[in-house]
């Protein structure tokens, strides 16, 4: 068996005899509810295909969920599972993560759960570097509650929230990602499920907070969203295919991308040559030039980047939490909860006084460590 991060082909049984597992072992005895034609089947069919890959037991696979039409992810994943409040599962699947190491952590969310309500909870968990893998799917708008603007709806969206038309100007969800220094971000699209698989098998092997915005038809409320991306001719044209140490070109080869003051820019190859064009580097430590990148589009309306813009190792609040337990125990020893409760109404905490800066009558600065006056 491989550790949370890597791949394999198989599971372990309950006597640590190796056993193959397939779709048919992740997909739970659950009538799927979504629209006929959603994206989330092609998305859900994916998923289940290549959880197998990870090598772990299904019991040390788990799927935390918000509210929205994506957030019934869970209960289809024959793992286990945790269906939360709105917006709340990255602060849910941060503590299973940090208090079970041992468990692969992965959260669904969508462009409401997790861009509104939820937007603080998801860019603190991705600039914690909490050891997650969060599947965001993109619709560009609200579907369990039938067909309001979203935070991604471009400005104009005409829903019946909005029958004038949206006046909010969208996130970019890769752009807020790696804002929020996120270590690896990726973008990939429902409908073609060899590149979402190659970019999930990206994600699973990376430690650390993993962030891959999906695009997914919602054919009910927002259908066609995707199309330039989709339809015949689309994925050459309009699809910037990211490959780590590539020349960034597209249209076959005709156009490509450079960097011009700090900003990425779309060119003909045939009017500034091939040398000129940008190799794409993921593994670049600042984020600057893969932000770039994600401002060529702002949303599916023209040739929009996908694959992994960024894939960097930073140490994970997991690990380092996990070393201040260790120190403050080899310190202090073990603690004892049960004990502390049943101590008494009260206990005594050591005084800290601390001293007034005489320049400017504020308290000084002290460390945990500092001597207290």
């Amino acid at each position: 068996m491989t550790d949370t991060n890597g791949s394999g082909t198989n599971g372990t049984g309950p006597n640590g005899v190796a056993v193959a597992m397939t779709k048919k072992d992740m997909t739970s005895d659950q009538e799927v509810r979504w629209c006929p034609g959603c994206g989330d089947y092609a998305i859900l069919a994916t998923v289940q295909s290549f959880m197998p890959e990870l090598g772990l037991e299904r019991e040390r696979m788990v799927f935390v969920s918000g509210i929205g039409c994506s957030s019934r992810f869970p209960y289809y994943m024959n793992t286990y599972g945790f269906h939360g409040i709105h917006g709340r599962a990255p602060a849910i699947a941060s503590g299973i993560a940090m208090t079970r190491p041992d468990l692969s952590v992965w959260v669904v969310t969508g462009d409401g759960d997790g861009l509104s309500i939820g937007g603080n909870h998801l860019i603190h968990a991705l600039r914690r570097n909490v050891n997650l893998k969060i599947l965001l799917f993109n619709n560009q708008i609200y579907g369990l509650t039938k067909g309001q603007y979203s935070p991604t709806s471009e400005v104009g969206k005409v829903t019946y929230s909005t029958p004038m038309g949206s006046l909010d100007y969208p996130f970019n969800p890769i752009s807020l990602a790696l804002g929020s220094e996120a270590t690896f971000v990726a973008r990939a699209i429902d409908q073609d499920r060899k590149y979402l698989t190659d970019v999930l098998r990206q994600l699973a092997e990376h430690k650390g907070s993993a962030f891959v915005e999906i695009y997914q038809n919602c054919n009910v409320f927002n259908d066609g969203a995707f199309d330039l991306l989709t339809q015949k001719g689309g994925r050459p044209n309009y699809q910037i295919r990211l490959v780590h140490g590539e020349k960034i070109l597209f249209a076959d080869g005709a156009k490509g991308v450079v960097f011009e003051e700090g900003s990425a820019k779309i060119v003909d190859v045939a009017d500034v040559g091939l040398e000129r064009i940008a190799v794409h580097d993921a593994h670049r430590e600042d984020p600057s030039v893969a932000f770039a990148l994600s401002r060529l589009a702002h949303g599916p309306s023209g040739p929009t980047p996908m694959g992994v813009f960024r894939s960097v190792q930073h140490d994970t609040y997991d690990d380092m939490m996990q070393s201040q337990l260790v120190a403050a125990e080899e310190k202090s020893g073990p603690g004892d909860l049960s004990n502390l409760l049943a101590s008494g109404d009260t206990w005594e905490v050591p005084e800290r006084r601390v001293a007034l800066d005489p320049e400017r009558n504020q308290p000084e600065r002290r460390g945990v460590d500092s001597p207290a006056v």
